[in-house]
């Protein structure tokens, strides 16, 4: 199968990503580990060319929950399933079989595919999978991606990028390291900071959808934004910001503060963290309609509401459903909140699996990083706590 799916999307790869991807010469008959970082929807096939033989690959438990398609899924790569954004020890029993029998595991570290073009937040606990393992770590790197494909578009830009081994640290090596210095290690090899001029990605709708990234004006704090080809208009100020094909951002007529997305983005983030949710008790931070479903892990999903209503507050979110019913779920009974593909909202709450599916301009992160935000300085009682979820 992997053959087969070689012949068929290594032109792919080359004609609509521009990708370059350098073949491990080095690999011989061995196996591995391999750690990448994340930056388009194909990142595992660009792995899979860069590699002989077959792969297993980690990916997100919402893969397994799609009906037939996830059992010819796992019959054609038998993935590895894993939860986002938790401790899941079923995943490294798994890694730890797979590992035995021969195979080589690859894994995102980020767990998520970038918005921003800056490499994401990486658990530590990734140390202790490859001192489980003991196999030799092979850091993958991918450049120019977010350039190709950002995670909030729909289209695929004309340009270049490039998929290569960057280092490979053998089970001896990584031994004599201390668990920060081989997370330093493995942090410094992933990261990639995209807000750069390295080349043009062209296409006619440079900025759509650039909403479900982005959610805070530098004007007007909270906002809602809307796309139209290259250009993205905050809908309270009504300025608009043009997104070039260099990846630059420009006001229209005026000096806009940002150059790239990533630092849109770091700012947005800066600003979720000095928010007061205190004051959002009462009123909600926004309100948006969206598909209601139940997760059922490794089955299928159960439709819930086809229109149900949804209400962000700073310590709770209101599901209001087409048929009467309401659903609350304050922050404190909920355990994860994590984004899967462009826009669609898994929550972990009570023991079940609740995802929102809305229309294409949906921003679901901005529900990630309230959660996290009141996490971080109610629950864990951590003032300085950054993290946001991604």
């Amino acid at each position: 199968m992997r053959n087969i799916a070689y012949a068929v999307l290594k032109p792919i790869a080359r004609i609509k990503y521009g990708a370059r991807i350098e073949k491990f010469v080095a690999q011989g008959k061995r196996q591995y580990l391999i750690m990448m970082n994340h930056q388009t929807a194909f990142d595992q096939f660009f792995i899979g060319m860069a590699f002989k033989g077959p792969v297993y690959y980690v990916a997100s438990e919402d893969l397994f929950s799609n009906g037939w398609v996830s059992k010819l899924i796992e019959y054609l790569v038998a993935p590895i399933p894993i939860k986002k954004q938790a401790t899941d020890f079923h995943a490294v029993r798994t890694c730890l079989r797979v590992a035995k029998e021969g195979g080589t595991i690859a894994v995102c570290p980020e767990g998520n595919r970038t918005y921003s073009g800056k490499t994401g937040y990486i658990k530590p606990s990734i140390v202790g999978l490859a001192r489980v393992l003991k196999l030799p770590v092979a850091l993958m790197r991918l450049e120019g991606g977010y350039g190709v494909q950002p995670r909030w578009s729909d289209g695929t830009r004309k340009g270049k990028m490039r998929a290569y081994v960057s280092r490979v640290l053998e089970p001896e090596e990584y031994a004599a390291m201390s668990d920060e210095e081989l997370f330093a290690l493995i942090e410094k090899e992933l990261y990639r900071d995209e807000g750069t001029i390295d080349g043009t990605y062209k296409s006619k709708r440079l900025a759509e959808y650039l909403e479900r990234a982005i959610y805070v004006c530098p004007y007007c704090g909270l906002s809602h934004f809307e796309s139209r080809n290259d250009l993205i208009e905050c809908k309270i100020c009504r300025k608009k910001i043009r997104y070039l094909p260099t990846k630059e951002l420009k006001g229209e007529g005026f000096e806009f503060p940002f150059r790239f997305v990533g630092e849109w983005y770091d700012h947005q983030c800066a600003f979720v963290n000095s928010l007061d949710l205190a004051s959002f008790g009462d009123m909600p931070i926004y309100e948006e309609e969206a598909r209601f479903c139940e997760v059922i892990p490794y089955k299928k999903k159960v439709l819930i509401a086809k229109r149900a209503k949804l209400s962000l507050y700073g310590d709770k979110i209101i599901v209001a459903a087409e048929n009467g019913d309401r659903f609350c779920l304050p922050f404190e009974k909920i355990t994860v909140a994590t984004v899967l593909g462009r826009n669609k909202l898994n929550i972990y709450f009570d023991g079940k699996i609740f995802q929102f599916k809305s229309d294409k301009r949906f921003n679901a992160l901005k529900y990630v990083n309230i959660y996290y935000h009141w996490k971080n300085t109610v629950k864990d009682g951590d003032e300085n706590g950054k993290f946001l979820g991604l």
